[in-house]
């Protein structure tokens, strides 16, 4: 156990030193910043340092001064001081991997108010002075021994989500229209309304009319310049949604009020739904703060317990979204419950079939390996530990997992235990459709910017392979 004890005044000598050792980091810089306001441009903005008398980063000079704080505080005097004044002189700047040493001097005691003053002093790893001064304290008369404080650990988040690109250059290429099957709750015109602000949908409203005005009223939002298709109830609006898409009248979906057995029915018929050469699948986008990049989980809504082949179709079809996004060769992690291949579970069996495939062209575009478990994809330092080597370790672009259960429990352990925000789509259709149901709005936002950037994205792909072929 690691305890703090404390001199007392009358156990202090004139001369009795003590100190301590920090080496400043952009994370003590952001962590002080945050805490005290202080977000001066010359400590967190690099562009506006390197332009400044200093050339780069500095701390906050009341970071060193709060090192002298830590010695009084909780070594010399220690538990118990009250400080009564402390003077500072700055001399040298202190930069990102500076360390510094404070040393605190008891130079004058006054015996009758139990006062100490001490010389203090911090020095830099050149041992050049960067700060000096004095500080009065009343110093403890009790002797006291208490344990450390086990305090917790500051996670840093982004300031800025990672779906920022996505809708700045949706926003570039332009809407579409979007036909919206049975919005009947407010929430849902929420959703609309903001797409449609932000540029990226032209709303086709499908629904009986009498209940998508009231859900407007009561979500305060004025459609009188939407076009709205009067029709029965939800299925009569499925079934118009998917009439338009098959004609090019609308360029995606938004699954609204009707429910998500009841779409997929109608998109899988045969003859009047929006099945292509293609198997239909979902991708989920997530910004999961404790990950460095956006990562796309698949499939996590609408393959069940796919076989061999459907998982071809659903990982063919994150490679192409994953490069819709941006990404020029995405790392494809094949998720298993272990990292072997064992005939005793299949999805061990699928995985390393997927990577053949891959191998022979079957699946294209991408950097596949699996079986991969959770952890070992996620942390390289896990998979280094268990003598595992990957390109997709600790850098994969897509997750593709066993079946749906596992999907939806993993993309929910993300977002409510790691704070991730979730966009997603459904892939594979004529058009992509918005399945998720809309209970936040941003997220839906984003799904309509996703949308767009595949709509865009196999345009262009068309387009190239129309004049290779020519």
């Amino acid at each position: 156990m690691e305890y703090l004890e404390n001199r007392t005044f009358d156990e202090i000598q004139i001369g009795d030193t003590d100190s301590l050792t920090r080496t400043l980091t952009e994370k003590d810089i952001q962590v002080f910043a945050i805490m005290s306001g202080d977000i001066n441009p010359a400590h967190v903005d690099i562009e506006y340092a390197q332009s400044d008398m200093f050339h780069k980063i500095i701390g906050h000079g009341m970071w060193g001064g709060a090192l002298i704080s830590t010695v009084l505080g909780t070594q010399l005097p220690g538990p118990g001081t009250i400080y009564v004044g402390q003077t500072i002189r700055f001399k040298r700047p202190v930069g990102i991997g500076d360390t510094l040493t404070v040393k605190v001097t008891a130079t004058e005691k006054n015996p009758e108010k139990k006062r100490v003053t001490f010389a203090c002093e911090v020095r830099n790893q050149d041992n050049d002075m960067v700060m000096e001064g004095q500080a009065e304290v009343v110093a403890p008369v009790k002797k006291i021994r208490r344990l450390k404080a086990v305090l917790p650990h500051i996670a840093l988040r982004r300031p800025y989500s990672l779906f920022d690109p996505y809708l700045t250059e949706a926003k570039k290429i332009g809407p579409l229209r979007a036909g919206v099957i049975h919005p009947v709750h407010a929430k849902i015109i929420e959703a609309v309304h903001d797409a449609q602000r932000s540029g990226f949908i032209i709303p086709v409203l499908m629904g009986k009319k009498e209940l998508i005005l009231r859900a407007a009223q009561e979500a305060e939002i004025d459609v009188s310049d939407y076009e709205i298709i009067d029709v029965e109830h939800s299925h009569l609006a499925a079934v118009k949604a998917i009439a338009l898409a098959r004609s090019g009248e609308v360029g995606m979906l938004v699954r609204g009020g009707v429910t998500k057995e009841e779409l997929l029915h109608a998109m899988q018929k045969p003859d009047k739904g929006l099945m292509t050469e293609r198997h239909m699948s979902y991708v989920l986008v997530l910004d999961v703060p404790t990950y460095p990049k956006a990562l796309i989980l698949t499939d996590p809504m609408v393959n069940v317990d796919p076989g061999l082949e459907v998982k071809r179709g659903i990982t063919q079809n994150a490679i192409d979204f994953a490069k819709a996004l941006g990404v020029e060769q995405p790392k494809v992690a094949i998720l298993a419950g272990m990292d072997n291949v064992s005939p005793a579970m299949r999805s061990t069996v699928d995985a390393a079939g997927l990577c053949k495939m891959a191998e022979r062209g079957q699946i294209k575009g991408g950097i596949l390996d699996g079986p991969l478990t959770f952890d070992n994809v996620i942390s390289a330092e896990v998979a280094q530990s268990k003598g595992i080597t990957s390109p997709v370790i600790g850098d994969a672009d897509i997750l593709v997992v066993p079946s749906v259960e596992t999907g939806n429990i993993l993309a929910e352990q993300l977002e409510y235990l790691a704070e991730s925000r979730n966009a997603g789509l459904l892939l594979g259709s004529r058009v992509p459709v918005l399945m998720s149901r809309i209970n936040d709005v941003y997220s839906s936002t984003v799904a309509c910017a996703l949308a767009i950037l595949s709509v865009d994205h196999h345009k262009k792909e068309a387009v190239k392979l129309s004049k290779e072929l020519s």
